[in-house]
C-alpha cells in the first residue's frame, strides 16, 4: 500500500515538473516570437494605423509598404552586400578554426596548451572594449568602409570559439587515420583536406549556421566599419530610414521583416546541426 502510494506521489511529481517545464518554454517561446509578431502585422499597416492601433490586426493589408522598403533600402545591393561579407567570414573562420583547432588537438604539448588558452580567453573580452582599438587598426590597414574588410574583421573576431568547438571534436577522431593516410603517401594539407576535413561536416555545420546568424544579424560592427552606403548592409541600410525629425514607421518594419526572413528560412532548414555540433564539439574535448 506505502509502496503503491509513493509510486503514485513520484508520478504526480513528475508529470507536475513536466508541465511546469512545458509552461515555461511556451512563455519563452511566446517573448522571443512576440516581436516578430509585431514588425510583420504592423509592416503590413499604414503609419496612421500602426500609432493608433499598434496591436490590431489590419483592415487592409498594405503590401506595398513591402515595395516601398524594397525601393527605398536598395535591397538587392544591401542584400548582395551582407551575403558578401558573411560568405567571406563563414568561409574563412571554418577554415583557419578547423586548421587550428586540428593541429593543436593532434600536438598536445605546452605551446598548443597556450595557444588554446589564449584562444579561448580571447573568446570572453567584452567586444565594446576593442572597438575603439579595432577602428583604428582596420584604418591603418586600409580594410575600413569595404565589405572584403568587415569580413576579415569578422574572421578575427569569430576564430575563437570556432577553434574550441573544432578542438574537441578532433579528439573524436581515432589517430589511426592519420597514420594509415601517412602510410599511403598523404602529405600534412592533403591528410587535412583529404581525410580530416570531411569527417569535421558536423562541426562545419555548426560552426558556420551561428556564425552566418551572427553576421548576418549584426549591426555594431558594420556601422562602424562601413561609410559608403554602396556596401551598406541591410540592417545599415534600413537605420537609414530613421530621420531626425520623421521615421518612416511602415518601410522600416518591411525592410526588418525582409532582412530577417533569408536567416529564418536558414535556421529553420539547419537548425538540427546547431545543438548536436555545440554538444559534441564541447562535450568530447
Amino acid at each position: 500500500m506505502t509502496a503503491g502510494r509513493q509510486s503514485g506521489n513520484s508520478s504526480f511529481s513528475r508529470r507536475a515538473g513536466d508541465a511546469l517545464s512545458l509552461f515555461c518554454l511556451v512563455c519563452a517561446a511566446i517573448f522571443t516570437l512576440f516581436p516578430i509578431y509585431m514588425a510583420l502585422l504592423n509592416s503590413l499597416k499604414t503609419d496612421g494605423d500602426m500609432l493608433t492601433h499598434i496591436l490590431s490586426i489590419p483592415n487592409k493589408l498594405e503590401f506595398a509598404n513591402y515595395a516601398d522598403a524594397y525601393r527605398k533600402i536598395d535591397f538587392m545591393n544591401s542584400f548582395w552586400n551582407t551575403i558578401v561579407v558573411t560568405v567571406i567570414g563563414v568561409i574563412g573562420i571554418v577554415l583557419f578554426a578547423a586548421m587550428a583547432g586540428y593541429k593543436m588537438s593532434r600536438t598536445p604539448g605546452k605551446l598548443s596548451g597556450l595557444l588554446f588558452g589564449l584562444f579561448v580567453m580571447s573568446s570572453l573580452i567584452p567586444f565594446h572594449s576593442i572597438v575603439i582599438s579595432l577602428v583604428k587598426i582596420s584604418k591603418e590597414l586600409k580594410v575600413q568602409g569595404t565589405t572584403y574588410g568587415l569580413g576579415l574583421i569578422y574572421i578575427g573576431l569569430g576564430v575563437a570559439l570556432a577553434i574550441f568547438l573544432y578542438h574537441g571534436f578532433v579528439k573524436s577522431i581515432p589517430r589511426d587515420l592519420d597514420e594509415a593516410a601517412v602510410i599511403d603517401g598523404c602529405g600534412e594539407f592533403r591528410l587535412f583536406f583529404s581525410v580530416i576535413l570531411p569527417l569535421l561536416l558536423p562541426i562545419t555545420a555548426t560552426v558556420a549556421i551561428l556564425n552566418a546568424l551572427w553576421m548576418w544579424n549584426d549591426f555594431l560592427l558594420p556601422l562602424l566599419m562601413l561609410t559608403d552606403n554602396d556596401y551598406y548592409t541591410l540592417l545599415i541600410s534600413t537605420n537609414m530610414l530613421f530621420g531626425e525629425y520623421n521615421n518612416d514607421w511602415s518601410a522600416i518594419l518591411a525592410s526588418l521583416v525582409l532582412t530577417m526572413l533569408p536567416v529564418i528560412v536558414l535556421y529553420l532548414l539547419l537548425q538540427k546541426y546547431i545543438l548536436s555540433g555545440i554538444a559534441e564539439g564541447a562535450i568530447k574535448g
